[in-house]
């Protein structure tokens, strides 16, 4: 992801294991993708997963404030109950601030 900022931005990471098989969760996957885009406040997206089900995203926002209303919003709360009943074994979120970033 590139970002041109001159300040600071946040990033929530969202480490998983998945369930097996998919049970409509790429779908959503790119639904909330498609959703993220359009919210006031979001920066970009990056997602890996292994072939074990182990999976790391990372998305990019210009405020807490924005993160929060992400959060709340209702398919998006859709989407975070449909996780805990089928689609991850476990989770963990981490929302951290972003002071500096270069690349090659």
């Amino acid at each position: 992801m590139s970002h041109e900022s001159n300040g600071s931005y946040y990033a929530v990471i969202f480490s998983s294991k998945r369930t097996d098989g998919d049970n409509g969760y790429n779908v959503m996957a790119e639904k909330m993708v498609q959703l993220a885009n359009k919210q006031p406040g979001f920066i970009g997206v990056e997602s890996v997963r292994d072939s074990s089900g182990v999976g790391i995203t990372i998305s990019y926002w210009e405020s807490l404030e924005a993160i929060s209303n992400w959060k709340q919003h209702q398919s998006h709360l859709v989407a975070q109950e449909k996780g805990k009943q089928d689609w991850y074994q476990n989770y963990n979120v981490k929302i951290c601030k972003v002071e500096r970033e270069y690349s090659f």
